[in-house]
Formats: structure tokens, sequence, C-alpha cells
């Protein structure tokens, strides 16, 4: 074993007497919010598939239909001679739906955030970068090196996400468009986890105040039921993008299969009305039904419930005994979370039945109390 090996080893081993070992399960999808795991069917109560797109049989058909007409992949990066007709035509297609001037897809979210503020920061190298301090680590990635002020004279830079990932809760977007206004910052906003669920037509909660939020940007991974990421904005903040953003000059274009499923996944959200209704529906109810018995969810108003049970042990072993009982819900630990709220991360989904939410309350409780 060489000493960068051993040293490895050290850090894994650090990771297991904490319960902050991760390792990959296979797993199926199987049905409507149910999962095939290790031989054992669960309700699914963990993924980011909130609509239950992922197995929608019309993303299914446009996907293998545009990879049989334009081939299973682009060839080169954008600016190469990756640009195809339907990669303008979907990013036209977003902008539409964010009510913006233009859009620009990405491969996944983590990369588009780290690439896209790492290339707002070059631009003008004297930012003062604002913060929320519960925001995903993609935008820590692209932020590093650059001193990060969390909520002297220089361009102001504001960066949130909508819905927080882990906390379910949102930001008061309406107050930071002011905040923005008042200071002549910058506003960056992730809805990575609001897009497809909430504003109107599920285009996120930025759609309400067109005009005023200036960077916003989203995954299809999640709620959109495919892949790929974009963000959205005025025409010349696109622009510099294609021309300053190593993330996007220096990555090969997003093949036809996902863009064929990003456009199905557009022809369908803005109807799905009733899902998304029916999303928070379930919400509500798991959330007041859980807080009848004190199980603490913290500040949650979205289809993100966090069960907080306080050490990674305890939150371990709970997913554990819920899933031997059927039920996947996923623990979240340190580092993801801060020390002493490590906890089960409540995913749910239009496509979960009242009777789901209930089997998973009912199991909560009796192993809560």
């Amino acid at each position: 074993m060489t000493l960068l090996s051993q040293y490895l080893a050290d850090a894994l081993d650090r990771l297991e007497r904490h319960h902050q070992t991760r390792s990959l399960v296979a797993t199926r999808m199987s049905g409507p919010a149910r999962l095939e795991r290790q031989g054992h069917d669960l309700i699914d109560f963990s993924s980011n598939d909130y609509l239950g797109l992922a197995r929608h049989p019309l993303l299914a058909e446009r996907s293998a239909e545009w990879a049989i007409r334009h081939g299973s992949g682009s060839g080169a990066s954008r600016l190469v001679t990756g640009t195809s007709p339907e990669h303008l035509a979907i990013e036209a297609r977003i902008a539409r739906f964010k009510g913006t001037e233009a859009a620009l897809l990405f491969p996944t979210g983590w990369q588009l955030n780290a690439a896209v503020l790492a290339a707002l920061l070059k631009a003008a190298p004297g930012t003062l970068l604002f913060t929320d301090r519960l925001v995903h680590g993609r935008v820590h990635a692209g932020a590093a090196g650059h001193r990060q002020i969390r909520f002297r004279d220089g361009p102001r830079l504001i960066v949130t996400e909508s819905v927080f990932s882990m906390d379910g809760d949102r930001a008061d977007v309406e107050r930071l468009v002011r905040i923005a206004q008042a200071h002549d910052a910058f506003l960056y906003l992730d809805e990575a986890h609001a897009t497809g669920v909430l504003g109107p037509d599920g285009a996120g909660l930025s759609r309400g105040i067109t005009g005023k939020v200036d960077l916003v940007m989203g995954t299809f991974s999640k709620a959109m039921g495919c892949f790929g990421a974009y963000v959205a904005g005025s025409r010349l903040l696109i622009d510099y993008l294609v021309n300053a953003c190593g993330g996007f000059i220096f990555s090969t274009a997003p093949p036809p299969a996902m863009l064929g499923a990003i456009d199905a996944a557009l022809d369908l959200v803005p109807g799905m009305e009733a899902e998304r209704q029916r999303l928070a529906d379930h919400a509500v109810y798991l959330r007041a039904r859980l807080a009848e018995h004190g199980i603490d969810t913290g500040a949650s108003s979205t289809q993100i419930i966090p069960v907080i049970v306080g050490e990674a042990e305890r939150a371990v072993t709970l997913s554990a005994t819920l899933a031997a009982e059927g039920l996947l819900a996923s623990a979240i630990r340190p580092p993801t979370v801060p020390q002493g709220t490590s906890r089960l991360r409540i995913v749910l989904r239009a496509s979960h039945t009242r009777e789901d939410v209930d089997q998973l309350l009912h199991a909560l409780v009796r192993q809560l109390r």
C-alpha cells in the first residue's frame, strides 16, 4: 500500500467511526413511487421525481425518437459543431417557460452552478459575494477562493436557492428582489427544487416576478423527470456565458436523447396543476400529523420534509428500520447538514397515495415515540 493509499484508508476509517460512510446500492424504479432494491419492494420517499415524470411514457418515447433521428451523441462542444437546431429550439422553449430573454443548457446542475458562478466572479474580481448559508455545495465550489459574505464598494452578487434541498423551506424571493434593487446587486436564484412544482405553470418562484431576478437556474433531473440543467436570464448574460464560462465552452453538447426528454417534459409540466396540488396537499397533511406527535420538521413548507433526529447514528438506524418495513427514507448526515441535525429527508411525490403517506406517518410515529 502506498503512503497516499494509507491516507485514503484512514479517511474512510474516520468516516465510519462517525457513521458517515456512504455506498452505492443498485436500485430500480418499479412503478409509481416504488423501487426495487436488493430484492425488496419499497415505497420511495427519497427520490426527487416530484411529479412522477421519470417513468412517463411520453418522455421515454420522445427521448428514443430523437436518439433514433439524430444519433446517440452530439459529437463536440457547443462552440465547435455541437450546437444543433434542437439545442437552440429547446433553449428558446426554456426562456419562454421562465419568462426571460434567453437560456442556456448545461449537462448537470452541479456543473452549471460551479461554472457559471466562477464565470460571473471572473468578470468582476472585486465583486462582493453574498450567499445564503444553506446554499448547495455546488455554489460553494463555484465560489472557491472568493470571500463569501453571508447574510467597501464593488459589484454585489446575491446567491440563494428558492427551495432549500435539505430543509424544504423557501427563500423570501420578493424581499431578496427588493434588497437587490436597493443595493444595485445582481440576484442569482437556484430553482432546482422549485422547477416544475411551484409558481405559475410550475415555472418556479421567480416566474411571478419576471424581470426582477437577474439569473435563474434549474434542473430537469427532479420534477421534470429527465436530465440536464438550464440557466435563464438576459441576452447579455447568456452571450457572456457562451464566451466566458469554461464549464460550457469545454463540455460536449447534451445528446439528442436528453433534448427529446426535456422537450416532452416542457409539453407536460405546465398542464400538471392537479399533480402539483396533490403534492402540496400531501405535504400539508404529513407536516400537520407529524407536528401533532411532536416530531421536528424544521421550517419545511414544500414537498421536502426533514424529520430531524439529531445524531447521525440515530438517523442511519431509523432509515434502516423503515427500509425493513418497505419504506425508503434516506438518512442525511454531516457534512451535508450541520452537526446535531442529522435527519431523514422525506421527499413526497404526486404519485404517492394518501395510504402511502399514512404508512410512513405511522411507522415514524411508532419508531420515534
